[in-house]
């Protein structure tokens, strides 16, 4: 049944935008916190890029384009990605500051840096 009495009216509607709002809210944050994500590629055997500077909080998603797997293995034993095959991808969230080398378990002429402030 639909409403007809303006009052009913007005307080559906002002329902409606209270839940569009929140939405809005979710989705601006949702975008805010997949701004602060980096993406280092595997290709070639080489990470791309080397090294990357990013803020205490950030993700960075390792994703393996070679045919081979690989990982990314802190050298400190901070993180680990553990094996990824073609295709695979992992993320690591960086909460403290510092710098992180990393090489691949399976290639370690293979390196690259994590620098988070």
């Amino acid at each position: 049944m639909v409403p007809t009495d303006p009052e009913t009216i007005i307080m559906t509607t002002r329902r409606a935008l209270i839940a569009l709002s929140a939405a809005a809210v979710t989705c601006a944050a949702t975008l805010l916190m997949a701004a602060d994500t980096t993406t280092v590629t595997i290709d070639g055997f080489a990470f791309s890029p080397k090294k990357i500077v990013v803020k205490a909080g950030s993700a960075v998603t390792f994703v393996n384009r070679d045919g081979a797997p690989h990982t990314a293995t802190a050298t400190n034993g901070a993180f680990d990605t553990g094996n990824l095959g073609k295709g695979s991808e992992k993320t690591v969230t960086f909460d403290t500051p510092g710098t992180y080398g990393y090489i691949c378990s399976y290639h370690p002429s293979m390196k690259g840096t994590v620098v988070v402030e």
